[in-house]
Order: C-alpha cells, then sequence, then structure tokens
C-alpha cells in the first residue's frame, strides 16, 4: 500500500482515539453524552441499540464514515455489542443506498456511474460474495459510490448484503475497540487497534492485488494499493 493510505488511515484512528478521550475527560464528553449518546442510547437497552442502529443506517446510507459508527458503537456498548451494532447500521446503510440505486437511481446515476458500476460487475462476475469481501476489506475506496455502483449493477443482493456483512467486521472491530471504555490500558487499546487496522488493510491489498484477474475496480485504487512507495500518495478508508 501507499504511504498515505496507511497514514490518512492511522490518522483517522488517533482523532477517534483523541476524540473518545475528550468525550471521558472534558466537559465536551458531558454534553455529547447528555445530548444524545447517555440521553438516547446507552443504558437505554433495546430501545437505545434500536436507535442506534435506524441512526447509524442512515446516516451511512448518505455517506457518513462507517468508521465513525463503529467508534460511536464502541462508545456507547461494548467493544462485541459495539461491533455487532456499528456492523449491522453499516450494512442496513448499504442496503438503503443499494436500493434506492436499484429501484429509483438507474436512469440518473447511469450517466456517471455507468463505467465504475461495468467494472464493478466485472470484477465481481466470477464469484460475487468472496469478491464483495475482498472490496469491503480494502482500505481504500468509497464505500457510498460502491453501494450505488452496485444498485445499478447485475449483482443479486443476498451475495452483496453478505459479503458486506462479513467485510464490515475487520475495521468495525478496529473503530469499536478505539470508542469503547474497555478497561484495557490506552496506549495498549490503540496499539491493539492500530496493529489490526493495519493487518486488515495488508489482507485487503493482497487479496486484491493477487486474485482480481486482471479486472480493475478502480483505477485510483489500482494505484493506491500498488507496493509501497514514499512518492506518490492516495486516499484512504470506506
Amino acid at each position: 500500500m501507499k504511504a498515505r493510505v496507511i497514514v490518512k488511515g492511522l490518522a483517522l484512528i488517533l482523532s477517534l482515539a483523541l476524540l473518545g478521550y475528550l468525550f471521558e475527560s472534558s466537559g465536551l464528553g458531558n454534553s455529547v453524552n447528555e445530548s444524545w449518546i447517555d440521553a438516547r442510547v446507552r443504558g437505554h437497552g433495546i430501545d437505545g441499540a434500536l436507535l442506534f442502529l435506524l441512526m447509524g443506517g442512515l446516516f451511512t446510507a448518505i455517506g457518513l464514515p462507517r468508521q465513525i459508527i463503529a467508534f460511536l458503537g464502541g462508545y456507547a456498548f461494548s467493544v462485541g455489542l459495539g461491533t455487532v451494532l456499528g456492523t449491522l447500521a453499516a450494512v442496513l446503510g448499504c442496503m438503503l443506498s443499494f436500493a434506492y440505486a436499484r429501484l429509483f437511481g438507474k436512469g440518473l446515476l447511469r450517466a456517471r456511474l455507468g463505467e465504475r458500476a461495468g467494472r464493478f460487475d466485472r470484477f465481481i462476475h466470477e464469484h460475487p460474495f468472496a469478491m464483495t469481501v475482498l472490496v469491503r476489506l480494502l482500505p481504500v475506496g468509497n464505500n457510498l459510490l460502491t453501494n450505488l455502483a452496485a444498485g445499478i449493477s447485475s449483482i443479486r443482493p443476498r451475495f452483496f448484503f453478505a459479503g458486506t456483512l462479513l467485510g464490515y467486521l475487520p475495521q468495525t472491530l478496529v473503530f469499536a475497540l478505539v470508542g469503547s471504555g474497555a478497561h484495557i490500558a490506552p496506549a495498549l487499546k490503540l496499539g491493539l487497534a492500530i496493529g489490526l487496522f493495519l493487518i486488515s488493510g495488508a489482507l485487503g491489498a493482497y487479496l486484491y492485488r493477487h486474485f482480481r484477474h486482471g479486472q480493475s475496480l478502480d483505477e485510483k485504487i489500482d494505484a493506491a494499493l500498488e507496493e509501497p512507495d514514499m512518492g506518490e500518495h492516495e486516499s484512504t478508508t470506506s
């Protein structure tokens, strides 16, 4: 992977870790807790979990980074439950944007995303579930555009949603861990999250380079996932 892909991913982890520290140690944290998390979600059982799923799904459907939802899931719940609910919220958002594209947006989106949808079709054609998992493991790309392009492609929803669910889990775990109040030394927790992020990103990049069989999902993704190069840079996470 290019150096900037790694740097931007680590910067997102560190910035969310700092936000979590502010939540716990400052007046900012108290106001945020009282205004939404503590008032509506944390400690509110099933009602709080359902509200989190609904809001997380709606926000990711319109483009909010799913990593932020995962962070809030870890903050509001435990690492385990935050990972599960953060993943389900992101999958719900994926379903909403996919359904919009498939049911209502084909004419509107075809002009802009037709080429991207065609590439996606060719990329996942032979193994739609496995290749969707691979796409979701990548540390680069645009989550919303992928959902919309898939919606106007020929992929069957069950393969896309199942592959998305599995592929989302590693990064959701990373950011839920960053946001959680787990009884782990902060430095150790942050180091573990960074290590998991690097491992999952490297795995996604390796699988992409070795199993795409000459197909290209996106030229920018191809450039970003070339062997490490300190000169050229590209964007990260989604």
